[in-house]
């Protein structure tokens, strides 16, 4: 049997791991500008000595598209791979991306892995009205080593919006028992109980009894309201049950976040280029992409030029491709089958980071 205290290291790991899952889909509130299409085979790479790790995606497909990614830890502690595939459903009023792709997680000092994959995103009022966002779904935390999983329940906001941005769930063992409530939103905080604390203080609600007093969750400001698919009213702060531990509060964002596309700071800074970088990136890596630098140094004719030059280039080596019968070669992922779920995946094929860029196509 294991040991009480190897049970509370794997339940506060899956808790971690849940948080971690949440706060990924929290920098996507009120991100609804139109990005720009990845071109095939553009990379992107990212090296953060200062947080210990470092990270390479590429565009694997463009019909469907799909992202591929990988990154490590530099003290060889963890790996986090997978691929982005949203599959669209235009729907009139909105447009869905359900998620495809696996998300793994490998904890290598503990011998863990854990995989899920993302809920579905939802754009509302992509013809006429106010945009916004709202995420809805189940997500499902595996971890492979020990069997417990945790359940996330993203709701949808519902007739009246009271459900609006609301998570709710448990952490289970592999028998299937509670050992651990979530609750939160997604755009704010997320918050831990134990269940009997938990069940507790909902059998005082239901009889009526006026619970201790809870603390609040982070204010958000009254989202605007239009015609179309209005953004419910009702956006009440989280109430905190008593007892209840903190395990996620989101960053604030810059305050000239809405003029730089609702980035946060974190990703604001992301495609800087600094001195002396060209001459070490790959040439895919996408901070090189004369339309994006171009419109980023406010150039916006240049940038429209060179988005269109850029388009009928890919388009042209796909002819190519046609007219000799070959298929798109990946330079650093391949597809194969996830090492813990057995099902298809991008696997990273290594050798990046040896700067050996020689066979990288000729994509700007």
């Amino acid at each position: 049997m294991p040991s009480q205290a190897l049970i509370l290291i794997t339940l506060l790991g899956m808790q971690c791991v849940a948080a971690f899952a949440v706060s990924a889909v929290a920098s996507q509130w009120e991100r609804t500008g139109k990005p720009f299409n990845p071109l095939l085979g553009e990379t992107y790479e990212l090296i953060r000595e200062d947080l210990g790790f470092r990270f390479i995606s590429e565009q694997v497909s463009h019909h469907p598209p799909v992202s591929a990614f990988y990154s490590e830890g530099l003290c060889q502690d963890f790996l986090f791979h997978g691929s982005i595939y949203p599959k669209l459903k235009f729907w009139g009023k909105s447009v869905e991306a359900e998620p495809r792709g696996t998300i793994t997680l490998e904890l290598l000092r503990h011998n863990e892995a854990y995989t899920w994959t993302n809920p579905t995103c939802c754009v509302h009022n992509v013809i006429i009205g106010k945009l916004w966002i709202e995420q809805y779904g189940t997500v499902e935390i595996l971890n492979h080593r020990t069997g417990d999983k945790c359940v996330l329940h993203f709701r949808p906001c519902g007739l009246f919006g009271k459900e609006l941005h609301k998570v709710e769930g448990h952490i289970q063992d592999k028998n299937k028992k509670k050992l651990f409530i979530i609750y939160g939103k997604w755009t704010e905080c997320l918050w831990g109980i134990d269940p009997a604390a938990y069940e507790s203080f909902r059998k005082q609600e239901r009889r009526g009894e006026p619970p201790r007093k809870a603390q609040s969750g982070i204010s958000m400001e009254d989202a605007d309201t239009e015609v179309v698919d209005a953004v419910p009213e009702v956006q009440d702060t989280v109430q905190v049950i008593p007892g209840s531990r903190l395990l996620w509060r989101i960053n604030t964002r810059p305050p000239n976040s809405a003029q730089m596309y609702n980035f946060t700071s974190f990703t604001v800074s992301l495609n800087e280029l600094q001195t002396g970088m060209e001459k070490i990136l790959a040439p895919t890596d996408c901070r090189l992409r004369p339309d994006i630098r171009s419109m980023e140094n406010g150039n916006m004719d240049l940038a429209s030029q060179e988005k269109e030059r850029l388009e009928e280039k890919q388009r042209e080596a796909r002819r190519e491709r046609a007219k000799e019968d070959t298929e798109w070669q990946t330079r650093w992922f391949h597809q194969g089958r996830n090492p813990h779920t057995g099902t298809p995946d991008w696997l990273y094929s290594g050798g990046y980071f040896e700067r050996d860029f020689s066979g990288c196509p000729d994509i700007y």
